[in-house]
């Protein structure tokens, strides 16, 4: 192999515009001008370090290794050449963050008492971007804040006088026995929480029994964070679902299944709840690149991440993803996996009824954690929509419940109510803040929350658990009757216009 090329920075700062695009990571230089515009997180991102050393923010999101697995040796151009570094080389451009002055000490690990509290020391303690990120749900938040409080309106009817010395909140999913019925939700990008991001998360699950279902967004490749496991995983089914964002450049997402089945895993989620982003305002408010201290965006070369709509990063990484994806696409995915496959963000009962026609696997009731669409309905709703309207489902799929589950007491509701499972996202992210141990932490007082719920509803297994022991009478009169509207008609002919 020939030795590559040294690069003086004066060479290098020449490719600095979208179509001749040359960047610096980690002393490689990579001619970007073919993949930049194709990158999930945005053009933008790429050309605000054209020509320059893009390898802190690149490691800050991404795995060292995703450059090598995902270019062509040949758009390796050579290596810099260190001999002759400038100091206006070193001094990292006007728009690019400093590293973050956190305004409060992480509080000792030991003192969380709940998933509100992780939320809180996070709220204080991750960069103002990537609280934005995370915490942000769709224009005014009306589903956001109703998938939570719709599990308070729900209220148990406790049995007494039972045995209830052990308990066992083991539960069984897509075949699998798992220690409690949660999962860890898909989530983009964890590497802004944490270094090790989906790696911790991963390691936190296997070790507590739990799955955890990757984002086709991780900030690792599917294989670094299956590697990234305990051997002890190679001996029985993976640890690990995957969660699938249909490309528009299918063969991209061909190619991708490809790699996530040769590593052992054997369920996809389908994401069905996201042809595009919602409008989630407060991460288009905290432009990417803008730091507290309020260092302005740069005006020099490239178009800069954040345009006229703002600096949303749900909305940028969302870019690749194909809005003509319908029912039909099904027999395309079933040619590429022979897995099992549920669908993830199901929200009426009569897109469970053509998941069950369909033979999938599973569907996740979700409006996706209140960020695309508000007013769509809660979670928990639409678990009660499909009693209601749709009972035969329950024997034909396993339901999940991914929404607003914040405490013991909402998984217990849930499965009292006929899910199998339910998903979690925030609360891994916010508890990622910690590491895995933070991880290892949040599954183990989900699990004790669990318990003493059962204990006091009177129940030892999650066997026993059935509708008689919630009442829902607080949230019935929402539930949908029937398929159509009660009383409202679509008008069959065209207004007149008046003279």
């Amino acid at each position: 192999m020939a030795e590559a090329k040294l690069l003086s920075i004066q060479q290098i700062a020449e490719h600095n515009t979208a179509k001749d695009l040359w960047i610096v990571v980690d002393g490689q230089v990579w001619d970007l001008a073919e993949f930049a515009p194709a990158h999930p997180g945005g053009i933008g991102i790429i050309l605000q370090f054209a020509g320059r050393d893009a390898s802190q923010p690149y490691n800050e999101v991404h795995a060292p290794s995703l450059l090598t697995k995902t270019l062509t040796s040949s758009k390796l151009v050579g290596t810099l050449d260190t001999s002759a570094i400038s100091d206006s080389w070193a001094k990292p451009p006007p728009q690019q963050n400093p590293k973050v002055q956190l305004q409060n000490e992480r509080p000792p690990l030991f003192t969380l008492l709940s998933t509100h509290d992780f939320e809180s020391v996070a709220e204080k303690t991750l960069a103002p971007k990537t609280w934005a990120f995370y915490s942000s749900a769709a224009t005014d938040l009306v589903t956001h804040r109703a998938n939570q409080s719709f599990f308070d309106r729900i209220w148990f009817r406790p049995r007494v006088l039972r045995n209830i010395r052990t308990r066992d909140t083991r539960a069984r999913i897509m075949g699998q026995e798992v220690e409690l019925p949660i999962m860890c939700s898909p989530a983009a990008m964890a590497k802004l929480v944490h270094p090790d991001g989906e790696k911790a998360i991963a390691r936190g699950c296997q070790s507590k029994g739990i799955i955890q279902c990757v984002s086709t967004n991780a900030s690792f490749p599917i294989e670094d964070i299956a590697s990234s496991l305990s051997p002890s995983s190679q001996n029985g089914p993976s640890p690990l679902f995957f969660q699938l964002y249909v490309s528009k450049t299918r063969s991209a997402s061909e190619a991708l299944l490809r790699q996530v089945w040769s590593l052992g895993i054997r369920t996809v989620f389908l994401t069905v709840d996201s042809p595009l982003a919602g409008k989630r305002e407060a991460d288009e408010r905290v432009r990417m690149d803008d730091d507290q201290q309020g260092i302005p965006m740069m005006t020099g070369v490239g178009k800069p991440l954040n345009d006229k709509r703002g600096g949303g990063l749900g909305r940028i990484t969302g870019s690749f993803i194909d809005e003509g994806l319908d029912w039909s696409d099904l027999t395309w995915l079933r040619k590429h996996w022979k897995g099992r496959i549920v669908l993830k963000g199901i929200m009426c009962a009569q897109d469970a009824t053509r998941a069950a026609e369909e033979g999938l696997d599973g569907i996740v009731l979700s409006n996706h954690g209140g960020r695309n669409l508000d007013t769509s309905p809660p979670a928990i709703l639409i678990l009660l929509d499909i009693h209601r309207n749709a009972p035969h489902v329950f024997d034909k799929l396993e339901v999940y419940v991914d929404g607003g589950i914040r405490r013991g007491t909402d998984i217990l509701k849930a499965i009292c109510l006929g899910a199998t499972a339910v998903s979690l996202g925030r609360p891994f992210l916010y508890s990622l803040n910690y590491g895995t141990e933070g991880v290892e932490y949040l599954i183990d007082m989900l699990k004790d929350e669990l318990s003493v719920a059962m204990a006091l509803v009177g129940i030892t297994s999650l066997d026993e658990a059935h509708p008689e022991l919630v009442n829902t009478n607080d949230v019935d009169y929402l539930v949908p009757t029937m398929e159509g509207h009660p009383y409202a008609r679509k008008r069959t002919r065209p207004l007149k216009a008046r003279m």
